[in-house]
């Protein structure tokens, strides 16, 4: 692996298109999993000007119903605690429509448990996993600081009415690394939506201000290499500036493309999809094995088949930073976890309407309970004493 490069990686606000949907459909799992922990749901949703669309498929036991208009009541707080109440895309004047219907059957019989049969896995597919020890939070460096730049632009904004920074904003971070680890900055971009007829140079202060708060001290990049609104303006913003769809944004959700991808969106999925459960299982993995010193890297896969509970492989890298064999790093976590969709959902527990705030800045490199308690419990740590355990049992 080189050592000194640069490294780029991007996110993009509550505000943004794409991101609204991703609120949205997880406004909605977190809705049906307070109805019941064990609903099922897949919910896909599209904005565009003044226009909202839900389309997917649930499923509740008998004698449990949701209407259509408590679906559409929490959509309309969803999108007005965003903040957009614009002419072109407005919490209460936009067109909502709902086509969400009853759970394929064929999929159920695949994914329930029944006699002595365990509960199978929602999809095929496989999902990566990652931590390295760039920051704190054991993330990538450069997606890491991108989340914390909006975030904080967010605070501002929802904290002053008055503010002259609107919903939808980007921000791009390059960092220099230096014998593998991250040193400054190189350049940082950030774009986002404003009032009408304001200055951009007060809009580069706000931002300016927030960057040296959030990078660590001297990190800022030069004057010329930090571009705000490089545009000139960004008024139009939000869906009526682009049209969103849920799970478009899968990079800026994991690793800023630090990491390998296996191409499953997570928002508007219950946890019985292990797009989403598989990949919180193998971030928790990596980010203990790295806690616990036995790497400063590691990239964990896991693969499922559609009904079938047992992973068909767990693959464990740790780019040659790892003081032990990574085929020992795959017995260990194999011995410690039932990794079948049923037991990372009790492990985790991951039943319960906790995927609001995984829809914005990230879901991994957050704090455990952060906004809602019992959210993020794939960030602790709290597997490192039983991997080390086992490390002294050979």
């Amino acid at each position: 692996m080189r050592n000194n490069y640069l490294f780029t990686s991007e996110s993009v606000s509550e505000g943004h298109p794409d991101k609204i949907c991703d609120r949205i459909s997880d406004t909605v799992v977190d809705l049906m999993l307070k109805k019941y922990p064990e609903a099922r749901v897949a919910c896909e949703t599209m904005v565009s000007t003044n226009r909202t669309i839900i389309a997917g498929e649930y499923r509740l036991p008998d004698g449990i119903y949701i209407e259509n208009q408590e679906i559409e009541d929490h959509v309309r707080k969803a999108v007005r605690d965003i903040g957009y109440e614009q002419e072109g895309y407005h919490w209460e004047k936009m067109h909502f429509e709902c086509h969400l219907h009853a759970q394929s059957s064929d999929i159920a019989v695949g994914v329930d448990q029944s006699g002595n049969k365990d509960e199978g896995a929602g999809d095929q597919g496989l999902m990566f996993g990652y931590a390295c020890n760039e920051t704190e939070a054991l993330m990538p460096a450069p997606i890491f600081y991108s989340h914390k730049i909006l975030k904080e632009m967010s605070i501002i904004r929802h904290m002053n009415k008055n503010s002259i920074l609107l919903p939808d904003s980007k921000s791009q971070i390059t960092l220099e690394y230096k014998d593998g680890l991250p040193v400054k900055t190189s350049s940082i971009v950030v774009s986002t939506q404003h009032v009408k007829n304001c200055s951009q140079e007060d809009i580069k202060n706000i931002v300016r201000d927030v960057v040296k708060k959030v990078l660590p001290e001297g990190w800022m990049c030069p004057e010329e290499e930090f571009y705000v609104n490089p545009t000139g303006i960004f008024e139009i913003g939000g869906p009526d500036g682009d049209a969103g769809l849920t799970g478009r944004k899968i990079i800026v959700d994991t690793y800023g493309g630090a990491s390998p991808h296996g191409g499953g969106a997570f928002s508007g999925k219950d946890p019985t999809k292990v797009d989403r459960s598989a990949a919180y299982l193998t971030r928790y993995l990596a980010k203990n094995v790295v806690a616990s010193g036995l790497a400063s890297r590691c990239t964990i896969q896991i693969a499922y088949a559609i009904g079938v509970s047992k992973p068909l492989s767990l693959y464990v890298n740790t780019d040659g930073t790892g003081k032990i064999n990574d085929n020992r790093i795959e017995q260990i976590l194999t011995n410690l976890i039932d990794m079948s969709p049923r037991g990372v959902r009790e492990h985790l527990k991951l039943n319960k309407p906790i995927y609001v705030p995984t829809s914005s800045y990230g879901h991994f490199g957050r704090d455990p309970n952060e906004d809602v308690e019992g959210s993020f419990t794939w960030e602790k740590t709290d597997l490192v004493d039983s991997i080390l355990g086992e490390l002294n049992k050979s």
